[in-house]
């Protein structure tokens, strides 16, 4: 019997750039995205369980932490990209409902062409902008909010206002809790009016990173968590130190001198994140 043909790079034009799928030799059904050269996402499609990328973990451990084991969420996803945390969770907290919102409807047809989602997973995606998305989505309708939304490598200038903190608590039901991917480095004036816009509408912060991070050695990313309840910070911690890649988890104390002065950022004022430097996140 033949073997099965060994799985080759698929490179297609999307809206926001160029986007790769490269095959991982090491895993026979397991792929790289990448968008303009910046990793999006790593899926296997055999084991969806299997999580990369350090900050993907990082938002796995509080998906598998905010709840009771096994009990089925409503998540809502800001950015779609391979759609690994979507597979992931479908495989961990079976019947839960997850809405998945993509700007890049090339990015999406990409992927769900080459990497098709298993049916009946209670897994919707909308080719939709996230911001308006989050505006229509109904008060109170989300256990979870997962941001994880860059225009190349930066997350887009109106999902880092105040008002944009403020619609996320809206659809978060009251123990509901918000989990974000950001990225800065030294001196963190992006991270510090990010933790200020939150901390408007929610009771609880926590910060997740790995010490060189929050250091200022290195421009990396960071977790934000904001919730109305509290949060499980000890399991978080111990999750998150144990990691292959280990983080801290920071809050109370911490946080407010991190804030600081820092000023929540209205709409008419927001920008994008700050550009990467050179290499930070790209791949060969």
């Amino acid at each position: 019997m033949d073997e099965a043909p060994e799985p080759i790079p698929v490179i297609r034009t999307v809206d926001c750039g160029t986007a790769k799928l490269l095959p991982d030799v090491d895993r026979p059904r397991a792929w790289l995205l990448t968008v303009d050269g910046a990793p999006q996402s790593y899926v296997d499609l055999d084991a969806p369980d299997h999580l990369e990328f350090e900050y993907v973990r990082r938002l796995a451990y509080v998906l598998d932490e905010v709840a009771a084991p096994g009990r089925p969420l409503d998540v809502l996803h800001l950015g779609g990209g391979a759609l690994t945390l979507p597979r992931y969770l479908a495989a961990c907290r079976p019947h839960s409902r997850q809405d998945v919102v993509e700007a890049d409807r090339g990015l999406l047809a990409l992927v769900t062409e080459h990497l098709p989602l298993p049916g009946d997973r209670g897994i919707t995606v909308h080719a939709e902008d996230a911001r308006t998305a989050l505006e229509a989505a109904p008060e109170g309708s989300a256990d979870v909010i997962v941001a994880d939304v860059f225009g190349g490598s930066r997350v887009p200038a109106h999902l880092t206002s105040v008002e944009y903190a403020q619609a996320a608590a809206r659809v978060l039901r009251p123990d509901g809790c918000y989990a974000a991917n950001l990225a800065d480095g030294a001196p963190f004036g992006f991270l510090r009016g990010q933790l200020a816009n939150f901390a408007t509408a929610f009771e609880h912060l926590a910060l997740i990173a790995e010490p060189s991070v929050l250091r200022g050695r290195r421009f990396g990313n960071a977790v934000l968590l904001a919730s109305r309840a509290p949060l499980p910070i000890a399991a978080l911690a111990r999750r998150t130190a144990g990691d292959a890649f280990p983080a801290r988890v920071e809050q109370g104390a911490a946080l407010r001198r991190l804030i600081a002065d820092a000023v929540p950022v209205r709409d008419a004022e927001a920008v994008a994140s700050p550009v990467p430097p050179e290499g930070a996140f790209s791949v060969g």
